[in-house]
Formats: structure tokens, sequence, C-alpha cells
């Protein structure tokens, strides 16, 4: 199973998530899908205190947090969410750092970029952009970013080391990342690491929460801090365990 298979098992997914009418909240979504250990990690409801013409229109079901609750975001700057998708956290950052900042989000599905080109102009968010690209190979420039969010997507790049010295790369002196993403407790199972399902539903992909918080760590960041975390109750047979946590750094 090599990374690239990762990849287009993930982007076959989410693409077909993108392209169906309407929000994607339940079990056929990509983060908790109607099968296998994924099925318990649905996090649906996690935008309802917003309004319902951005819901309707951006919110894909896709979350396991809400990253842009914690990340301390202010007029003027510029916000990079990594695995956008339909836009939904690119649209909350928006609002914060107003028509004098920027809200850009980044994702490697083409659908996905279509439709969050299509809510842009629905929601008539005027400092909002989309960027096709992968999260271990930015396509924005060095040190010109304030803060980073990203929603339930680094468990699903192979090589999270890259992703993280990347977002090292991007942010300005200062900035700060705010994460929101699926670890592991546990020793999990060959059988559930190498299913492709498992990797689109955001679970086969999940480190351990140390070794996450670490690699965060050796990327360069400091006061990388958990902000907050939800325990997934798993069937008792699994020797293994999931958490979503919320996790913020410093560059």
């Amino acid at each position: 199973m090599s990374d690239t298979d990762i990849k287009t098992a993930v982007k076959e997914k989410y693409g077909e998530i993108a392209t169906k009418s309407g929000s994607c909240c339940g079990p056929a979504c990509g983060c908790g899908t109607d099968t296998g250990v994924s099925a318990t990690i649905i996090s649906n409801g996690l935008y309802e205190g917003e309004d319902t013409e951005l819901r309707s229109n951006a919110d894909l079901g896709l979350g396991c947090g809400t990253p842009t609750a914690f990340a301390d975001m202010e007029q003027g700057m510029t916000v990079l969410d990594l695995g956008s998708g339909a836009g939904i956290d690119v649209f909350l950052a928006a609002r914060k750092v107003g028509p004098a900042g920027r809200a850009i989000g980044v994702d490697m599905t083409e659908a996905m970029i279509r439709r969050a080109e299509e809510n842009k102009t629905k929601l008539n968010a005027a400092n909002t952009e989309f960027r096709l690209g992968e999260i271990e190979n930015l396509p924005v420039a060095a040190g010109t970013v304030d803060r980073i969010l990203s929603n339930c997507v680094i468990n699903l790049v192979p090589d999270k080391r890259r992703a993280f010295a990347e977002m090292y790369r991007v942010l300005k002196p200062g900035g700060k990342f705010t994460v929101s993403d699926i670890v592991s407790r546990g020793e999990m199972p060959d059988s559930v690491r190498k299913d492709m399902s498992e990797w689109a539903g955001c679970v086969a992909g999940a480190v351990d929460r140390e070794a996450y918080l670490d690699i965060a760590r050796q990327a360069g960041f400091r006061d990388v801090t958990v902000v907050s975390e939800r325990e997934y109750t798993l069937h008792p047979s699994l020797a293994f365990g999931l958490q979503s946590i919320t996790v913020s750094g410093t560059k």
C-alpha cells in the first residue's frame, strides 16, 4: 500500500462527496462512513450555531472539531485552511478577518474546489480564495500566513511530518496553527491500518496522540497544546481507541 494508493482512495471518496447535492451530514460522509470502525466517529451538528445559508451550502459533515473557535483570529489576518472541502471553515475565518483580511482554502480534490468556488459566489465571500494542492506541498509562499486551520484532514495525509513542515514554512514568525484531528491510543491492527475505507473514514491514518504532538514539536512549533478533546467509544473487541483533539501551536 503506497502513499499514492492512499491519496487516490481518499481523493475518490471526497470527490464523490463533493458532487452530492446538499449537505452530506451522516454516515455516508467521509469522516465516519457507514461501515467499519469509522462508523463510530461521525460528528454532526458541529456548526449548529451558524446561519442556515452557510451550513446548507458549505457544511458537508466532514469535521471532527471546531478549530475556528480556538484560532485567535483578528481583523486583517491571512488565514489558511488545509483540506478546505466545501469551505465551511474558510468562510467562518473570512468573517473573523474582515474585508482587510484573507481566508485561503487548499484542497487536493478538484470537485471540492469547484464546490467551494460555487459557495464563494453564493455567499458573496469576496475575501476568500481556493487553491488546488496537497498539504505536503502547499501552493502558498513562505512566511505569508498568520493562522492555519484544519478540520479532520491531516489524519488523511500519509506523510504527516512533511505536512507539519509545510505548515511551519508558510506561517509568519509568531503565527499559529489550530487543527482538529483524529488520533489513536494503543496499537491499531494491520487489518484496520491497511483498509482503504478506513483511511477515507479518518481512522487508518490516525497516529498515536503523543506521536502527533511530537511531530508538531519536531517541525519547530512551540507551545503545542491540546485545547479540546473528545473520546470515541469503540467496540470492546478493539484493542485501540480513538480521540478527536484540537491542537494549537506557535511558530
